[in-house]
């Protein structure tokens, strides 16, 4: 099976501070990682590689040179091939220009590594969480597609047999290939990486596809002109710091009392 994975680097959340005069982000100093529910697709697809060693995982991610890191890391852990999508003129790009740009890079790597059976994604991304990307890449590619995958229970030349996550109960969908999956947070951890292939990840060297490289790209859906996104306002949001602790009576009674004062409230 040939799986091309599409990854993410991302600035590590638990030490991304506010700055308190613009109220955005501080990413000096920084680590950049990989965005996390894109480490659970790259897991997916070493599952299928674990069970047959003949599948094929290539890595792909759009963003500046040094998200080179984040591919190394993916190629240290389970990938056998990388891919950079870079260029000034992919700047400012929302997520609908973000998934034209993929779907265009997404052929072109086809022309040297084949038609992919599969496309792996994170169901979303930490520094945004909009969960658009994945499926919109699914569209542009004309491919049917399964969100909120927690793994891979079956896989042939035709078709996977996915565990999906849902509401109220899991659902199991078998799709047929060549198709796009986008994965969540399953019942495991992602595998760390050997010593082996992290001195080979290291030595690696990753192409990088730039816009002269995709020449049948509309410069006008791409970048900030191409985005039909518009932040308006950016903020944090105020902080109530009253609060009540309810104790000293039983489970029912407590909840009971909380009951009644959200209902105060109107709340609820």
């Amino acid at each position: 099976m040939n799986i091309l994975v599409c990854v993410k680097q991302v600035p590590d959340t638990t030490q991304v501070k506010i700055d308190p005069v613009t109220n955005t982000l501080i990413r000096e100093g920084v680590p950049a990682i990989v965005n996390t529910y894109d480490a659970f697709a790259l897991e997916a697809a070493a599952r299928l590689k674990d069970k047959d060693p003949d599948t094929k995982i290539v890595v792909m991610s759009m963003g500046p040179a040094n998200a080179v890191n984040a591919l190394k890391d993916c190629l240290a852990i389970a990938a056998d091939r990388a891919y950079l999508i870079s260029g000034r003129e992919f700047g400012g790009s929302d997520t609908l220009a973000t998934s034209y740009i993929l779907s265009n890079a997404v052929k072109k790597i086809e022309e040297t590594e084949g038609k992919f059976d599969a496309i792996f994604c994170g169901k979303q991304a930490i520094d945004g969480d909009t969960a658009q990307v994945g499926p919109e890449l699914a569209e542009h590619l004309g491919l049917p597609q399964v969100t909120c995958a927690l793994e891979i229970t079956e896989a042939d030349d035709a078709h996977l047999e996915v565990l999906k996550e849902g509401t109220d109960a899991n659902m199991l969908i078998s799709i047929g290939l060549p198709c796009l999956l986008t994965f969540t947070k399953p019942s495991f951890e992602p595998r760390f990486p050997s010593l082996k292939r992290k001195m080979m990840a290291m030595r690696a060297q990753i192409p990088t596809i730039a816009f002269s490289d995709l020449p049948g790209i509309d410069a006008g859906k791409i970048g900030l002109n191409g985005s039909p996104t518009r932040v308006k306002r950016s903020f944090v949001p105020e902080r109530k710091k009253n609060g009540m602790i309810i104790s000293g009576g039983t489970a029912a009674e407590n909840a009971a009392k909380l009951s009644e004062l959200l209902s105060d409230a109107k709340v609820i």
